[in-house]
């Protein structure tokens, strides 16, 4: 591991203050590259704590240099498609890039990946993965460095007003409901089933659920549920994160899933439930809406969020590296 800086340490996570720190070094690298994803300290503890494998004390990593905090990563495992993807992720300040941090991070994180591995037989394979935005050009240079290539791309999509919503109602039979708390089971549980035909599938787990319903802005008023008698047909998963529009100065909600179960597809159902979750955003005095959608997106998702008026504002991609020479990668 090679590095311009003298005195550069890589500790692993000490304690619950590290979260602050990493929020804020997220923070900064987000508003210098443009990039509209900043969590706050405790939406970071609720992730970290609540992925299940993940152990914080020794896969999250901080780098330090002259004893300031100035990266972070956090390695994790996950079966995608029946593969075992070793992935590690990671932000390093803008005022400390391009000194070898970045690197020193991703092999660190590799070793310690290696360490995990020897806990698995994945008998249908194993890759290393990554992930980075589009206008992180020196996180792409660095990941095509050490052997990585890109194998899936996805966008954010923006709306960038809340008016003229389609009036888009549901097919007959189908309701919205209001979600109540002996539902969400069913909710997490039907989404988790919608995605199974999606690239990089990884089966839910009891950790998700559990993550997914500690969110502290959570609101579960602004999901758009939709219910064929005691069946759930389909959801669109709304967040407002509080922190992160005040820092951006915005009033912005994120569809961060929407889905709908196989049986009841190309029955304008998606179209309804995306409609009435943007109404919910208005109603609730928000301003525009973001999306992420895989850009290959089998059920021709990239189009409908298109038709409702969602652009295009960024690029991000997915990438892979073999475990071994010659290895599998998708």
């Amino acid at each position: 591991m090679s590095t311009t800086i003298a005195d550069l340490g890589i500790r692993t996570f000490r304690d619950a203050a590290d979260y602050a720190v990493m929020a804020d070094l997220q923070k900064q690298a987000s508003l210098h590259d443009g990039w509209d994803a900043i969590p706050d300290a405790s939406t970071l503890r609720v992730d970290f704590e609540n992925t299940a494998g993940l152990e914080p004390g020794r896969d999250l990593f901080i780098a330090e240099a002259d004893g300031r905090p100035v990266a972070w990563s956090v390695v994790r495992r996950e079966v995608r498609d029946g593969l075992a993807v070793y992935s590690s992720l990671g932000t390093v300040h803008p005022d400390w890039r391009r000194r070898g941090i970045g690197r020193t991070l991703l092999q660190t994180g590799e070793a310690r990946l290696r360490e995990l591995a020897d806990g698995y037989d994945d008998a249908d394979g194993r890759v290393y993965g990554s992930w980075c935005g589009d206008r992180e050009g020196g996180a792409q240079e660095l990941l095509a460095a050490e052997g990585y290539v890109p194998v899936r791309y996805g966008f954010g999509m923006r709306r960038a007003n809340l008016d003229d919503i389609p009036d888009a109602p549901l097919p007959d039979g189908l309701e919205i409901r209001e979600v109540r708390e002996e539902d969400r089971r069913a909710i997490f549980d039907a989404d988790g089933e919608a995605f199974r035909d999606h690239w990089g599938h990884r089966e839910q787990t009891d950790a998700d659920f559990t993550k997914m319903f500690a969110l502290p802005d959570l609101d579960t008023s602004l999901w758009s549920v939709a219910w064929d008698w005691d069946e759930v047909v389909g959801s669109v998963i709304t967040f407002v994160w509080r922190s992160e529009n005040e820092i951006l100065g915005v009033k912005r909600g994120w569809l961060e899933h929407i889905s709908v179960r196989r049986p009841w597809r190309r029955r304008g159902v998606a179209r309804a439930i995306i409609a009435d979750a943007l109404r919910r955003l208005k109603a609730a005095g928000l301003d525009e809406a973001m999306l992420g959608v895989d850009a290959e997106n089998p059920s021709g998702a990239l189009k409908l969020y298109e038709s409702l008026g969602f652009t295009v504002k960024d690029r991000g991609t997915a990438w892979r590296k073999p475990w071994e020479p010659g290895g599998r990668l998708v």
